[in-house]
């Protein structure tokens, strides 16, 4: 065998290592609980003291853009945006809207985006006071007291660092996967497309992606402007305290979540290269020159437009794929231009990213046997050393493509065997995240319908398990104090439940027999509990012994 055919081996192997072992929906997955654990902490947050005014979490970065779920860990940390709802951002020279989605407050101040010196930043002047009236509809009045630009301190609030005191980013875990921690971003929300993308949605695409669905979805999801300054500007008295920066977080989402599996693991390999290769760390001692998943997101989605769908899917070669677009990379950081995806004239590099001798003397010489050697090595290595050790040992047999295949296969058997597993330790996780947050935290109407919502979206038993743990929090309140704060609680969970919900309201209104009350409650959650194991009993099989019973002796 040749070496280029013992190259072309090992480059198959990888495929289909990557191909058998990067798992698809529906499967539960820890990363997404804890999100919805911080989204639910966040949204029981009141800016400024506000008790009528809310905060509106969205989970963004990692966790929300990738559906597959390899071996190795896609994700650092939890990224959540969020947004006041007394703030609104509009385009510059637009009116404000007459109507809002229902998560506005009543009193609104809206800010005109300003365009500043460099593509995707701007400024944020304030121009109109919103009043909901009767209908639903809002009247506005302008601003008139002279140029008023919201400053960084004000859209870089620490009032979640204030209200973080417990929380899923400050649990211990002694598993192979620990909790991740939190990082939450303050925004500014727009309902409106940019107008500095505009050209993003009418420009020519050779190949269909993506299509007039998803980009009808991209649009309706607007946008929002993030707090942060161009580097260039930090240190400037003026710009560096009020220029902000446009965020597509949201399209970002949308989009990645329409690429096909292979272009998400093409896309997980790629950070994963850059990420051992540490050429996401600092290329000079100035902190400036710094490459980060962003470049790397940006080189996907321009790749997803203008490769077409065979590019992708014959012969299904990853590593072939991932050398070319490292090699598309290389000539990025040596010309030093990264052009934004959405934004024309925004070039994400600049002269500060002192990154040509790393791309000339790494990504330019990228080869396929280089990057297949290297992937076997610090890939598959360390999804083997996940494996029981007779399997993780047989990896160190490097001698032949033979060898190495008989080896990963051994490895994607013991990945589907199991699958089951990994699916019962995940429930475990969620349990253990609800019963403990659940408890600790101040429960209020907001938290329960983010908790409630989030965990809808990963799994329906897991809003039944929740709702279980929030009747047993409303039950030991009540026993001592029963107000209407828990009333507006107990609506949210038994809203689906009419039977429950009316034998419940009947009692409240009486607030004489809080004892038949507190059993009400407790019959409830313990018969959502035992349905919540019966279902999880059903779905995960006779693989995992699960009693479904035990909740009943309660």
């Amino acid at each position: 065998m040749t070496m280029a055919d013992d190259c072309c081996d090992v480059s198959k192997i990888v495929s289909t290592f990557l191909l058998n072992t990067c798992r698809l929906p529906p499967r539960l997955s820890r990363r997404d609980v804890q999100a919805a654990a911080c989204c639910a902490v966040i949204a029981d947050v009141h800016p400024d003291d506000d008790k009528t005014a809310e905060i509106i979490p969205l989970t963004t970065g990692s966790v929300a853009e990738f559906y597959i779920e390899p071996m190795l860990p896609l994700v650092g940390d939890i990224d959540v945006m969020y947004h006041h709802n007394r703030q609104l951002a509009i385009p510059q020279g637009h009116l404000p809207p007459t109507q809002l989605p229902a998560e506005f407050h009543n009193y609104v101040d809206v800010y005109e985006i300003i365009d500043s010196h460099l593509p995707g930043y701007v400024y944020l002047e304030y121009r109109y006071k919103l009043t909901q009236c009767t209908g639903g509809k809002y009247n506005y009045t302008a601003y008139d007291e002279g140029m008023f630009y919201l400053n960084l301190v004000s859209s870089k609030d620490d009032i979640l660092a204030k209200s973080f005191i417990h929380g899923p980013a400050s649990f211990a875990d002694n598993s192979r996967t620990s909790y991740l921690s939190t990082d939450a971003v303050h925004c500014i929300r727009c309902l409106s497309w940019p107008p500095q993308a505009s050209d993003w949605l009418i420009r020519h695409r050779n190949y269909g992606w993506p299509d007039s669905a998803t980009l009808d979805r991209v649009v309706s999801n607007g946008c929002d402007v993030v707090g942060v300054a161009h580097r260039q500007c930090r240190e400037d008295e003026l710009k560096g305290k009020f220029q902000h920066r446009l965020s597509c977080s949201r399209a970002e989402i949308v989009l990645i979540n329409s690429w096909m599996p292979v272009q998400q693991i093409v896309y997980h390999m790629l950070r994963h290269f850059v990420k051992i290769e540490r050429l996401t760390d600092s290329a000079d001692e100035s902190q400036a020159g710094t490459l980060s998943n962003y470049h790397i997101k940006t080189l996907m989605l321009w790749a997803c437009e203008l490769k077409s769908r065979s590019w992708w899917t014959e012969d299904l070669n990853l590593v072939r794929i991932c050398v070319e677009l490292l090699q598309t990379l290389s000539v990025w950081l040596i010309d030093t231009r990264c052009p934004h995806y959405f934004i024309n004239n925004c070039n994400l590099l600049d002269n500060t990213l002192n990154m040509k001798n790393v791309a000339s003397q790494l990504l330019m010489s990228m080869d396929e046997k280089y990057l297949s050697t290297w992937l076997m090595k610090n890939y598959t290595g360390q999804c083997a050393q996940l494996c029981p050790l007779y399997i993780s040992r047989l990896l160190n047999d490097f001698s032949s493509a033979t060898n190495l295949e008989s080896v990963v296969t051994k490895i994607i058997h013991w990945r589907l065997s199991t699958s089951l597993d990994d699916k019962w330790k995940a429930s475990r996780f969620a349990e253990v995240i609800i019963a403990v947050e659940v408890p600790q935290s101040p429960l209020t109407v907001r938290s329960c319908i983010s908790w409630m919502n989030e965990l809808s979206k990963i799994d329906h038993r897991f809003r039944i398990y929740f709702s279980a743990f929030a009747l047993l929090h409303v039950a030991r309140k009540a026993s001592r104090s029963f107000n209407n704060d828990l009333l507006d609680i107990l609506a949210i969970i038994l809203g689906s439940s009419i039977s429950q919900c009316c034998s419940v309201l009947t009692v409240c209104k009486t607030k004489q027999n809080m004892s038949e009350l507190v059993e009400l409650l407790q019959k409830s959650a313990v018969e959502r509990l035992t349905t919540y194991r019966q279902l999880l009993a059903r779905d995960l099989g006779s693989e995992v012994m699960i009693v479904t019973t035990d909740y009943e002796a309660m």
